[in-house]
């Protein structure tokens, strides 16, 4: 098919010292089966050869195709939020990009399917599962699948899919955009969920493994599915971590609770408030704001933390 009659792609890879794995993730992009797709790549001040690396490839894909832009150097969800709300770009769908993958050739043709289902005034958004790889691109396993229909209620208590899945349509962008990226949220990815979700958009989750996730001493956050990374995550629990997550989070969602439909504001209000109350009350509350997890597992510490105040 003609890609000039396609939707047009743009997909936003930030970059941090990133040079050991991204000319993998590079030709990945070019391996898509999918090709109506333009890159935007913002480099958070790297010291390495990452910006050289971006170079060449504009050079060899023209700068069209490839735009390089300077980050915020404030971390990686302002690098991505500030993409986000660039209104000089401009597409049909926006695919958010780790530099330390390599996506599936079927990845944005499977993506864009799904979104294509949903009428375009209708903010939607696509993310799923991923296969783990070691540094060496060594298949180590698959992330959790999670099988409850995504929701806002879900949304305020976990996140069901990477930033490196997600895609989403232009009225899901212009959402976000029209939020801002002055933001103080935890990360991008659980932002987009919670507002997506929240404002009564199309969350779409697909258990096919959409990209190799990469795994190794140098990425920011990692498969959260091993025995270790669950201890990891009960001591972050224990420490508060979760709570001052949760704080952020709801904080920033009340800002913007004017976008939220009438159900998800008493949602966020119900969770929000039940927090604060004493253990009985608080147990009751949380319970009666419907928030959940994705599996069994999630729901005990979901609840233990419920007991404990740590939510």
């Amino acid at each position: 098919m003609d890609n000039k009659a396609k939707s047009k792609v743009a997909i936003f890879l930030c970059t941090f010292q990133g040079q050991h794995y991204l000319r993998e993730q590079l030709d990945s992009f070019q391996k898509q089966t999918y090709q109506a797709w333009d890159l935007w790549a913002s480099d958070d001040g790297s010291k390495d050869g990452t910006h050289a690396i971006l170079e060449d490839y504009q050079l060899k894909w023209g700068d069209k195709h490839l735009s390089i832009h300077y980050g915020p150097q404030e971390g990686f969800v302002a690098n991505f939020l500030s993409l986000t709300c660039n209104a000089n770009i401009q597409a049909d769908f926006y695919a958010y990009s780790d530099q330390d993958d390599i996506w599936e050739p079927e990845k944005l043709t499977r993506a864009i399917n799904k979104l294509q289902t949903v009428a375009s005034d209708i903010p939607a958004i696509y993310c799923g599962r991923t296969r783990l790889v070691d540094k060496i691109n060594n298949n180590i396993g698959l992330s959790p699948i999670f099988k409850k229909v995504p929701s806002f209620a879900n949304a305020l208590v976990q996140n069901v899919g990477g930033g490196n899945t997600m895609v989403f349509n232009h009225a899901a962008r212009m959402l976000l955009s029209d939020i801002g990226e002055d933001v103080n949220v935890i990360s991008h990815d659980w932002w987009a969920y919670m507002v997506i979700s929240g404002c009564g958009g199309q969350v779409f989750y697909d258990e096919w493994p959409s990209l190799r996730y990469r795994q190794h001493e140098a990425n920011l956050l990692g498969s959260n599915s091993s025995w270790l990374s669950r201890f990891v995550r009960i001591r972050m629990l224990w420490q508060g971590r979760f709570k001052h997550w949760n704080d952020l989070n709801l904080e920033a969602l009340h800002q913007n609770k004017n976008k939220l439909t009438p159900k998800n504001v008493e949602v966020l209000e119900s969770f929000s408030s039940a927090r604060k109350l004493k253990l009985m009350p608080r147990i009751c509350g949380i319970r009666k704001s419907g928030v959940y997890r994705q599996t069994r597992l999630g729901n005990l510490g979901l609840a233990i933390a419920t007991i404990f105040n740590k939510l």
